[in-house]
């Protein structure tokens, strides 16, 4: 009996092109799609207003049961499962792509201070200039973000080349000196302001609106197909510069594109629901651990790693201990820093070898 095959193989008629695929890289995609749709649906039925699960399947039908119930599926929690989603996948990328650029595992937008530059861009709009138009959110979160990255990427490099440990302690250092400015904002700002954005602070997904997820759903269109357009230039880079140059690659290019969309998805994402905690650590390194794959489906993996995370994350928040609820970033905070403690302990013990 024959061995079950390890990968597909799709072939154009010519046979000039063919793709190579891992049966197990392609199972855990489904898998994760699948664990996806089955939170999302339990999502959309969890609240402190009671809808059955066949009536949510009913409303998402097209079938009107009640008006109360069509509001509560369609105008609160349908948005907010789906953005949290989007969120998830955001993050997850955005993590991805930052390990990828500086080939360093540890690597995380909230980590480095993305997230926390994006925050305090936002912070600024809502606290000190509040009839600034909500439609600049992200675009100033971008701006806050990428400053922010140049800036560690700037104090982290030295003659001898860029640090792995430097990068991340000049990251943790300018994402508390970040924090604490957007702290003093929020305390001698208007205190209702300041209310509001606390909640935003912690990574809440219970305001996100269809203009959100709109939002989210637009730049997530563009950056994704943009990150998986250079992912096998990128891949290229982790093999050493010399060897990436060597096959045509032009890898400063490549750096600071993908240094590029990793922030810009950080700061989207963020600039929806606020800084989310160690979803970009965990994501990538899970989606590794899971399925081994090429980087393209690698970061399909990453992705919807990130998007069951985040959805689970706010899942939890609202029905452990209901009707209190949990901001999703505090629970993804939860995990991440034990696996960034034996990241670094690993890291070390490699280092020390």
């Amino acid at each position: 009996m024959s061995a079950p095959a390890r990968h597909w193989v799709l072939r154009s008629k010519s046979e000039r092109i063919a793709l190579r695929l891992p049966v197990r890289a392609l199972v855990a995609l489904a898998l994760l799609s699948l664990v996806l749709l089955v939170t999302c649906c339990v999502s959309l039925a969890t609240g402190t207003y009671g809808v059955a699960l066949n009536e949510v399947i009913d409303t998402l039908r097209g079938f009107s049961i009640s008006r109360a119930i069509d509001n509560v599926v369609w105008e609160f929690r349908f948005p907010r499962t789906l953005a949290a989603a989007l969120v998830g996948a955001m993050m997850a990328l955005s993590g991805a792509a930052l390990q990828n650029t500086t080939r360093n595992g540890l690597a995380d937008p909230s980590l480095v201070g993305v997230s926390q530059g994006a925050a305090l861009a936002v912070v600024s709009l809502t606290v000190v200039f509040p009839d600034v138009s909500g439609a600049l959110r992200p675009w100033a979160a971008f701006a806050g973000a990428i400053l922010v990255a140049l800036a560690i990427q700037g104090l982290s490099h030295t003659r001898q080349g860029g640090s792995a440990i430097r990068f991340i302690l000049m990251g943790i250092g300018l994402s508390t000196f970040i924090s604490s400015i957007t702290s003093a904002l929020m305390t001698y700002g208007d205190i209702d302001r300041a209310m509001a954005a606390l909640s935003w602070l912690a990574g809440s997904i219970n305001a996100a609106s269809w203009s959100d997820v709109w939002t989210l759903g637009t730049w997530c269109t563009v950056l994704l197909p943009a990150l998986l357009a250079i992912s096998r230039s990128s891949s290229a880079t982790r093999m050493g510069e010399a060897t990436a140059i060597s096959l045509g690659v032009r890898t400063k290019l490549i750096r600071n594109l993908q240094l590029a969309i990793a922030v810009a998805l950080a700061a989207i994402a963020t600039s929806v629901v606020g800084p989310l905690g160690f979803v970009g650590l965990i994501a990538p390194h899970a989606a590794r651990r899971i399925a081994p794959a090429g980087i393209g489906l690698n970061l399909l993996i990453t992705a919807m790693v990130g998007a069951a995370l985040v959805s689970l994350a706010d899942l939890v928040g609202r029905a452990a201990f209901a009707p209190i609820q949990i901001p999703a970033g505090l629970l993804t905070a939860l995990i991440g820093v034990p696996l960034f403690i034996v990241l670094m302990v690993r890291s070390r013990s490699t280092a020390s070898h």
